[in-house]
C-alpha cells in the first residue's frame, strides 16, 4: 500500500511515522520548505519526501493520501487526486484504526485549546494515562506510533474534521460556532457549521456530545439535524435534568445520576467563556468518573494558554496581555468582553472576511485608541474610524508596543486582540505573540 502524505509538518511527519510503523510504502511531498528538523526524523526513519515541489507521478499512484490541515481542497494537487478517485484523509482518520485508546475530540471557533488543555490536565491530575494532540502539541499519529496512551485529548480543527469518513470520538465538545476561516468555506457560513458538526456524524447511542447551549448556531443545527449520541448541554443562563449550569455563582454539573459543584470564584481562569470551557472540561471528568475532589483541585491550579488573555508586565500601572491567538472577531469578543479598565487595543493582520460591527458596543465603552498592526488596515480604520478619539497604524511590533504605551496612563489597560490571522507581518500567532511579550518587556 502506497500512502502519500502532502505537508511535511507535525502532523505529516507523525503520520508517515506511522504509516512506515504499519508496512507502508510511504512517500511525503511538501509545497512549501521542510524544517530541518523534520528532514532528520525522516531520513532517520528511511522515508522519501521531496520539498518546494509537488510531483505528480510520485503523488498520483498513492492507494491512500493524508493531507495537513493547511492544504485547502482547492488546490491543484488535491483536486488531481480526487479527479483519480484516490482517498484523501486527515492525520486523524489514518491514526486512529491503529490505537484502541478512547479518544475525546474537542472543535470550535474558540476555546477549543483551553478547553483541551484543562481536560487533558483534569484527567492526568487524576493519575489517568492520557495523551494531548490534534491541533496542539505533538502529533497524534506520531503518538499513536510511539506510544500507549489509554485516552487521548484532541484539538480538531474545522480543517481536520474535513478530512475524516469514519473516526468518531467516544465524546465530542463543541466549545461554540461562529464565523471564522469562511474563505475555506465558499464564504459560506452554513458550510463551516456542517463542518464543525461532522464532529458527531459517526458517533453512536453509547457516545457524548458536549456542546454550549448558549449558542445560536449549535441550537440551530440541532433544531434541524440529529445525532445519535447522548447530549450534554452547558449553559450560563438555563438549567438542565442533565448538564451544566450557574445557579448562585456556582457551576453545577449533573452527569449519569451524579452531582458536582464548584464556586465560580474558585476557576483559576478568568471570564465567562472560560466558565463554559471549564464546564465542558469537568463534565468530560465526570463521565470519566473522576473524583470531585480531584476536579475541583484541578480546576483552580489550571495555569492557563500562552497567547490567550496572558498578562506579560505590568509597567507604571499598565496592564500588558498578549491575546495573538484571538484570531478572529469572536475571540477578541471575549478579550473586549473581560477588560475592565481603559484600554488601548492593537488589532490588524489578515482579514478571514470578518464583521467587526460586532464590536462595536464594547469598543464604544472600553477602548480609548486603537493601534492597527496589519498590512491592509482600511477595513478597521472604516469601522472603528470615528469610534474612538485616538487611531494609529505601524507596521511592526515594537512600534504597536512603544506607540500604546505613550498612549496610556495610569490604570489602563494594553490589549494584543488582533482578529486576524497573523501571516501579512508574522509566522503565526505564536511568533505574533512572542515578539508583543519581547517588545514590552524592551520598554
Amino acid at each position: 500500500m502506497r500512502l502519500v502524505v502532502l505537508g511535511g509538518g507535525e502532523s505529516g511527519v507523525g503520520t508517515a511515522i506511522l504509516g512506515k510503523k504499519k508496512g507502508y510504502d510511504v512517500f511525503v511531498s511538501d509545497f512549501g520548505k521542510i524544517k530541518e528538523s523534520y528532514k532528520e526524523v525522516l531520513i532517520i526513519n528511511g522515508i522519501a519526501w521531496e520539498e518546494e515541489t509537488h510531483s505528480e507521478d510520485l503523488i498520483l499512484n498513492a492507494d491512500i493520501v493524508m493531507k495537513s490541515p493547511g492544504i485547502p481542497d482547492k488546490s491543484p494537487i488535491v483536486k488531481k487526486l480526487k479527479e483519480a478517485g484516490v482517498k484523501v484523509i486527515s492525520e486523524i482518520e489514518f491514526a486512529k484504526p491503529f490505537t484502541e485508546a478512547l479518544t475525546i475530540g474537542i472543535t470550535g471557533s474558540n476555546g477549543k485549546t483551553t478547553t483541551t488543555l484543562l481536560t487533558h490536565h483534569l484527567l492526568k491530575s487524576a493519575g489517568l494515562n492520557v495523551g494531548l494532540g490534534g491541533n496542539i502539541g505533538k502529533s497524534f499519529a506520531w503518538q499513536v506510533a510511539e506510544n500507549k496512551f489509554d485516552a487521548y485529548v484532541l484539538e480538531l480543527s474545522s480543517f481536520q474534521l474535513d478530512g475524516i469518513e469514519e473516526y468518531r470520538p467516544d465524546i465530542a465538545i463543541i466549545t461554540n460556532i461562529s464565523p471564522d476561516h469562511l474563505d475555506r468555506y465558499e464564504y459560506k457560513y452554513q458550510n463551516y457549521i456542517d463542518s464543525k458538526f461532522r464532529i458527531t456524524m459517526n458517533q453512536t447511542e453509547t457516545d457524548y456530545l458536549i456542546y454550549d447551549a448558549d449558542d445560536e448556531a449549535i441550537g440551530e443545527w440541532l433544531k434541524n439535524n440529529t445525532t445519535k449520541a447522548k447530549l450534554i448541554p452547558f449553559s450560563l443562563t438555563k438549567e438542565f435534568g442533565e448538564g451544566a449550569s450557574i445557579n448562585n455563582n456556582k457551576m453545577e454539573i449533573k452527569i449519569n445520576q451524579e452531582e458536582f459543584t464548584m464556586d465560580t470564584e474558585h476557576i483559576a481562569l478568568e471570564g465567562k467563556h472560560n466558565i463554559k470551557n471549564a464546564m465542558a472540561a469537568s463534565s468530560v471528568a465526570k463521565l470519566m468518573q473522576i473524583r470531585n475532589a480531584t476536579i475541583r483541585e484541578s480546576l483552580s491550579n489550571f495555569q492557563g494558554v500562552e497567547h490567550r488573555l496572558e498578562k506579560v508586565l505590568k509597567i507604571q500601572n499598565v496592564q500588558y496581555i498578549n491575546d495573538s491567538k484571538a484570531t478572529n472577531v469572536n475571540a477578541t469578543f471575549f478579550a473586549l468582553d473581560s477588560m475592565t479598565a481603559p484600554t488601548v487595543w492593537i488589532v490588524g493582520g489578515v482579514d478571514k472576511g470578518n464583521d467587526y460591527n460586532e464590536l462595536m458596543s464594547l469598543v464604544r465603552e472600553k477602548v480609548k485608541a486603537i493601534i492597527c498592526l496589519g498590512v491592509d488596515n482600511h477595513k478597521i480604520i472604516d469601522a472603528f474610524g470615528n469610534v474612538v478619539d485616538m487611531m494609529v497604524e505601524v507596521n511592526n511590533m515594537s512600534d504597536a508596543v512603544k506607540t500604546a504605551q505613550r498612549l496610556t496612563e495610569k490604570g489602563d489597560t494594553v490589549l494584543l486582540s488582533p482578529a486576524c490571522a497573523s501571516f501579512d507581518l508574522f509566522e503565526s500567532y505564536e511568533d505574533r505573540g512572542k515578539q508583543f511579550k519581547q517588545a514590552v518587556q524592551n520598554l
